[in-house]
């Protein structure tokens, strides 16, 4: 099944979960179900193979026998444990800064009252984490089954953030999940979408092994994209009903707030926070800040420029994508009964109201084992970017003319790396107009900055880089596919890959 056709099947099961979810969550149960019976349907038929094979060489002598049943054993023995190796392997524990009640009498005590309200289960762990998120998860004690142990994981940079209100809708939607008969079901068919995907996988990766992998793989192949269709669907259902429990908590007017400002928020602080961070470490020994105590003030300073109208507009013009269960955000505002709105300034962020000083602790915790991940690259960046200064001051006071050609492709990449395309490309035309080539990474280089102008000429220098440096080559090809497929489709893209591979073949 391609994207396209999945994508029509999505849309399909999408509109007939619309108009009866309770009908579509008992199919989803039933192909669940009929997956496993698939599955060990295929084992039992291996074990009577097994059966006859073992009472069929028994009257062939004891010898035969023994060698007829080794062989059988071989031929089945890895289809047996790569499906209960799958079945059985149990969910990694979340990782992160596990807080006690103690630490967070406020937050606890909410927690306590969200689970009265909405009557879900106990959370076992809350943890800490460093991502711009929050998340609750279920760790199954024996696998696909068993008891489970509820971990809610909130990001400090998201606790930042989020206004209070806001990070308690975030919560409830997490917790929804868990919530009600529907919630139990559906997290045991999501723990079975990731479980049957993992056997599909394994299976399929050995398909070449024997006739009996291959028999396995062809009957998971054709019946796993209805599946993952079909759970899938529910997945994105399960996301409104969530989003349901988040305006049972804390009204729809926070709920939808809280996922305007997350998504606006969220972009700027992966485009310009930590980028803006990085940056420094050109110039810098150590960053004049450390992340996870500046992010308060940071965010709150850069109001303006992530709660753009712009950016609101470019948020809520984005549609949902056929990989992510979870809706777009101008479907999920709107089904709560909201409209775009840019969240207001926040007086006081989630943080400070759910940890009170304890995040500042936080805060520090995070920050030393940020740094202590990151001081050996740090310092390696600081040092390759002051000693490649030095060298571009120097070679850049001589004139081209002078410079020998490896000086001019050096000078050329510390221009393109350390200045600006524009200022490389004068450099580059220098180079590339002398005899003595080829040069295949200022050809690359020179290629680039062509595309990037928009100039279609680009790619031939792309393919003279590919053809002379083999190096350069997978580079040279995700380039050309970035400016080729969007402009000009797929067919154009392979026909230019063709130009330049094709004849380079043996």
């Amino acid at each position: 099944m391609d994207d396209l056709q999945a994508a029509w099947l999505v849309q399909d099961l999408e509109a007939a979960s619309r108009r009866s979810p309770r009908w579509f969550r008992a199919k989803v149960i039933a192909i669940t179900a009929a997956a496993y019976a698939v599955l060990f349907g295929m084992l039992l038929l291996g074990a009577l193979v097994f059966w006859l094979g073992y009472t069929q060489f028994q009257d062939h002598g004891l010898s035969r026998g023994v060698v007829g049943i080794g062989i059988l054993a071989l031929m089945l023995a890895p289809v047996y444990y790569t499906t209960l190796r799958a079945l059985l392997e149990r969910m990694p524990a979340p990782e992160g800064r596990e807080i006690t009640r103690a630490e967070a009498p406020v937050l606890f005590s909410l927690l306590d009252k969200m689970r009265t309200k909405l009557g879900g289960p106990a959370i076992h762990h809350v943890l800490v984490v460093d991502d711009y998120n929050a998340a609750i998860c279920q760790r199954p004690r024996w696998g696909f089954a068993g008891p489970s142990a509820n971990y809610l994981l909130l990001g400090l940079p998201f606790l930042y953030g989020q206004g209070t209100a806001e990070m308690m809708a975030f919560i409830a939607h997490e917790y929804g999940h868990l919530c009600g008969s529907h919630g139990r079901i559906n997290g045991w068919i999501y723990r079975q979408r990731r479980t049957l995907g993992a056997v599909y996988a394994r299976i399929a990766g050995m398909e070449e092994a024997t006739l009996w992998h291959a028999a396995m793989a062809r009957a998971l192949r054709a019946f796993e994209p209805y599946f993952d269709a079909y759970t899938f669907v529910l997945s994105r259902q399960d996301e409104y009903e969530a989003d349901r429990a988040a305006v049972a908590m804390t009204g729809a007017p926070a709920a939808a707030s809280g996922l305007i400002r997350g998504a606006l928020l969220g972009g700027w602080y992966h485009e310009k926070f930590w980028p803006a961070l990085y940056e420094q470490a050109g110039t810098r020994e150590r960053p004049s800040f450390l992340p996870y105590r500046a992010m308060g003030a940071a965010f709150r300073i850069n109001y303006a420029e992530w709660a753009s109208a712009a950016r609101l507009k470019t948020a809520w013009d984005a549609d949902s994508e056929l990989h992510d269960t979870h809706p777009c955000l101008r479907e999920r505002v709107e089904a709560i009964g909201e409209q775009a709105r840019l969240p207001q300034p926040l007086e006081r962020h989630a943080a400070q109201t759910l940890l009170g000083r304890f995040a500042d602790q936080l805060a520090d915790e995070f920050d030393q084992a940020w740094w202590k991940r990151q001081a050996k690259r740090w310092g390696e960046h600081y040092r390759h970017t002051t000693r490649s200064q030095a060298r571009l001051r120097e070679l850049g006071a001589a004139p081209l003319a002078a410079l020998a050609l490896h000086d001019l492709q050096e000078l050329a990449l510390l221009k393109a790396e350390l200045e600006t395309p524009e200022a490389a490309k004068p450099v580059l035309e220098h180079l590339l107009r002398q005899p003595g080539g080829p040069f295949p990474r200022a050809a690359y280089t020179y290629g680039c900055i062509l595309l990037g102008e928009g100039r279609r000429s680009g790619l031939d220098h792309l393919a003279a880089a590919a053809r002379h440096d083999s190096r350069l080559a997978e580079d040279a090809v995700r380039t050309a596919a970035a400016y080729l497929i969007p402009r000009e489709g797929e067919e154009c893209m392979r026909l230019w890959y063709e130009s330049v591979f094709v004849p380079m073949a043996p």
